[in-house]
């Protein structure tokens, strides 16, 4: 059963194209005056969940994407013509993701297209963008085995296996801990990247479950839900009676909010919670009830990081935070999602400008043979033989004192990793 959720995902991005009539929102962002650009705009063509369930992530992505153009523009725009977005809302549904990037494509013709937010709309992004032979970076998309089109590119990355690297990576983490959880609760979303995390693929059967068992740790409850819950009170109930010391979350968007608050209506919290892909900001307005809480992330902007990334990063945080604070977002710190899609949008500017052109296999090969610079996350290379999954940056965090704070490696942390209350 759980495989079937994984081959459900292909076939769903490959017949959805006939399905579903194109979505009415359409945004446009470009700089027609740019100076030194002349012409005709590039036109890239994108989705975004800028409402439904994914729409508190996906505005982080949005406001990055236009700070991004913008200053592309200002610098000269893309082989000396300016760029124009245009953006339409997907409205968290994967069933109007391949019909809205099949008319940007065919109706719109953009010239370039930019993935969308959550790995099971990034699938039926690149069934099209793979028809039509098009470079896709995307930001978000973990689920290595499924990312096989040559041309797509990953701007996060948590290894080629992140089905054994976060479970190992976190229960590496709580090990440290004086007093180490024995007793896991696993919850699982059944979305195909965090029921890829828990279970593993079709040919990988590893998984957070699995590795739980064989690092000789109790697994006192097992639960799996669907994308569209919205009852979590009987999930609220079985984690508590359970009694872990760890429930490892391995969901997306607000789903740890509305699983920490069916718990409080209890007037229970367990001794730790992992979540795997929040939106970062709702879990902060749990205040105590989310105290603790631990997250993965590729960038925190605490202070010694952006001294050494220099100015410039420095000068995008503080943008983004601008920007975000604007549009009233519940957080607006420049942190792992906005990361991603900074990532994302250099991996698109490398390939034009290394190409030379808006040939898209021209693109493509010169990203496997050169790779893209990014401001965050360094230097990426793109491997063919790993779907392109460059060597993971991921890191741990964690909610201490109501903010999000880098936990682990040491070496990387901001701050010591926090365990229970006492």
């Amino acid at each position: 059963m759980r495989g079937n959720t994984i081959r459900r995902l292909v076939a769903l991005a490959s017949a959805m194209i006939l399905l579903v009539p194109a979505a009415a929102c359409e945004s446009k962002s470009d700089d027609s005056g740019t100076p030194g650009a002349t012409g005709e705009p590039i036109r890239v063509g994108s989705t975004l969940s800028l409402s439904g369930a994914f729409a508190a992530t996906g505005a982080i992505h949005k406001i990055a994407g236009e700070a991004f153009i913008e200053r592309l523009n200002a610098a000269g725009g893309l082989l000396g013509r300016p760029v124009e977005w245009v953006l339409r809302d997907d409205e968290s549904d994967q069933a109007r993701v391949a019909t809205l990037y099949e008319q940007l494509i065919t109706q719109d013709r953009v010239d370039l297209i930019m993935g969308p937010y959550a790995t099971p709309n990034i699938l039926s992004a690149m069934a099209v963008a793979e028809r039509h032979g098009y470079v896709l970076p995307q930001h978000t998309s973990v689920l290595a085995p499924l990312m096989t089109y040559e041309c797509q590119f990953p701007a996060w990355s948590i290894d080629f296996a992140p089905n054994e690297f976060v479970p190992n990576q976190l229960l590496d983490a709580v090990a440290s801990l004086p007093t180490p959880p024995q007793r896991i609760a696993i919850v699982t979303n059944q979305n195909g990247s965090t029921d890829f995390v828990s279970y593993g693929s079709e040919g990988n059967r590893v998984g957070t479950v699995s590795i739980v068992e064989s690092r000789g740790l109790e697994k006192v409850l097992e639960v799996q839900y669907p994308p569209n819950t919205t009852d979590w009170a009987p999930i609220a109930a079985q984690v508590r009676d359970a009694n872990p010391d760890l429930v490892i979350n391995n969901g997306l968007g607000l789903d740890p909010v509305n699983l920490l608050q069916a718990m409080s209506q209890l007037n229970y919290k367990p001794p730790l919670m992992f979540s795997l892909f929040p939106a970062p900001g709702p879990p902060l307005g749990l205040g105590e009830a989310a105290e603790g809480l631990l997250s993965v992330s590729i960038f925190e902007p605490n202070p010694a990081l952006l001294e050494r990334l220099g100015p410039t990063a420095t000068e995008i945080v503080n943008d983004f935070q601008a920007r975000a604070e604007a549009a009233q977002l519940s957080y607006t710190v420049f942190e792992t999602q906005a990361a991603a899609s900074w990532n994302a949008w250099e991996i698109l500017v490398a390939a034009v400008t290394g190409a030379g052109n808006l040939d898209h296999r021209a693109m493509c090969d010169w990203l496997h043979a050169n790779g893209a610079d990014t401001t965050f996350s360094g230097h990426l290379t793109f491997d063919p033989a790993q779907n392109n999954f460059w060597p993971t940056t991921q890191i741990l965090k964690q909610i201490q004192d109501g903010d999000w704070v880098a936990v682990w490696p040491p070496d990387r942390a901001a701050a010591p990793l926090r365990g229970p209350a006492a």
